[in-house]
């Protein structure tokens, strides 16, 4: 019988970040012998595709999609959800008293969501905190919507939550008080899922994967530009792949411009939204991983989850130090440290990966796979399920406030 239960409303588990969030985290924080029930608000007015095959300690339950509409019908919509999740929980036949743990994102939680849910199983929400969104994301600034609700989630979420999971040092920072339980658990991978790679000779070609939906943060503008500003003999051997968005799709919500593109012609390819798989497999045909963000606010705030799914397929990184990638990715170790955020920083980073040879990416690749065991879930697993089941503190003698920060997991075996 499920003793911890987590709360989504995401497409579920069909291969975007959340979800995938979502599902390591699960695999984490469920205890030994024990399973975790996942109620998943289904989003939007689309039909679930069909079900998938989830770890025999998970279940799911999807909810009827009946959100859209106006703003008032999505407004009740959030209001309600976890009145429907305690629904789905008695007709599962879950015993609601007997729960260790009910964990969510923060932007599931509000005011109703805290009354409705801790009266009704009296046991530890955890709130789950992936980012902090900064005005000048917004065209409306201060005053967009999602902004406000964001922000007033953040609020609610410190003073009222059992226990916080920040994905960084700098959310946990952001919400540490006296007496409040916060828990740093960065993204999390199945190392288990990623075969070896096998990239072509980077001698003759050297090979960059970007995997996403770029917004302005990730300065892909930045990265073609970094490639343009090579010599030619250098730029010519420089193969961009970005999966994820079609060429339209990437001029319109990231900061590419066409012509830029035009510049670089077959050098740079658009795979499109794929599968995961396929995106699995791009990793360990690509010599490097880019990523290049602005330091500061919303990209310190976060981790992106492609850094560790990029180094446990054996794909080293291209980037600059943001968030706690400090901590994870050394300079010529795991990948190549950019000096900075702008274009030249770029170009200089690939002028030291157009002089690797064969064995020196090999060593860098190697030291990659052995750094993303420290996103493992499985390592994570004695922490997290500790942590949300409320025995931490108890019987671990985790203070919560002072040394969650330096809390590592275990080695996996």
């Amino acid at each position: 019988m499920p003793r911890l239960v987590m709360v989504a409303a995401y497409r579920f588990p069909h291969g975007d970040a959340m979800s995938n969030r979502l599902l390591q985290l699960a695999r984490s924080a469920t205890p030994p012998g024990t399973s975790t029930l996942i109620v998943n608000d289904w989003p939007g007015n689309d039909r679930p595709p069909e079900p998938v095959a989830l770890p025999p300690e998970l279940r799911l339950i999807t909810l009827s999609a009946t959100g859209g509409g106006g703003r008032l019908r999505r407004w009740m919509h959030r209001q309600g959800r976890p009145l429907r999740v305690l629904k789905a929980l008695r007709r599962a036949g879950v015993p609601i008293r007997d729960l260790t743990g009910v964990c969510l994102p923060l932007g599931l939680w509000n005011l109703t969501t805290w009354v409705v849910l801790r009266s009704a199983t009296r046991c530890p929400l955890t709130v789950d905190v992936l980012e902090r969104h900064e005005p000048a994301q917004f065209p409306r600034g201060r005053l967009a919507p999602y902004f406000i609700r964001h922000r007033w989630h953040s609020y609610l979420a410190g003073r009222l939550a059992d226990r916080i999971i920040a994905i960084s040092t700098t959310l946990q920072r952001r919400f540490a008080r006296p007496g409040q339980p916060i828990l740093v658990v960065p993204p999390q991978v199945d190392c288990a899922d990623y075969g070896e790679p096998a990239p072509p000779s980077v001698k003759a070609s050297l090979r960059l994967l970007y995997a996403g939906t770029a917004g302005s943060k990730d300065q892909l503008a930045v990265v073609l530009d970094g490639i343009r500003r090579l010599p030619e003999p250098e730029r010519r051997r420089v193969r961009l792949s970005i999966a994820g968005m079609t060429r339209e799709q990437a001029t319109l919500v990231s900061d590419l411009e066409d012509r830029a593109v035009a510049d670089l012609g077959e050098q740079i390819t658009f795979l499109g939204r794929v599968p995961r798989d396929r995106v699995v497999a791009e990793l360990g045909a690509a010599h490097f991983s880019v990523l290049v963000r602005p330091p500061g606010g919303y990209a310190d705030a976060g981790f992106p989850s492609k850094v560790p799914e990029s180094l446990a397929a054996g794909c080293p990184v291209l980037l600059n130090h943001t968030s706690d990638l400090g901590s994870y990715i050394d300079d010529g170790r795991e990948g190549i440290v950019l000096t900075g955020a702008d274009a030249d920083d770029v170009r200089d980073g690939l002028q030291r990966a157009l002089a690797l040879d064969d064995a020196q990416w090999w060593r860098m690749s190697r030291h990659a796979r052995e750094r993303a065991s420290a996103f493992d879930y499985r390592a994570w697993a004695p922490a997290v399920s500790a942590f949300v089941t409320g025995r931490a503190n108890v019987e671990d003698g985790l203070d919560p406030v002072s040394r969650s920060a330096n809390v590592r997991p275990t080695r996996s075996t």
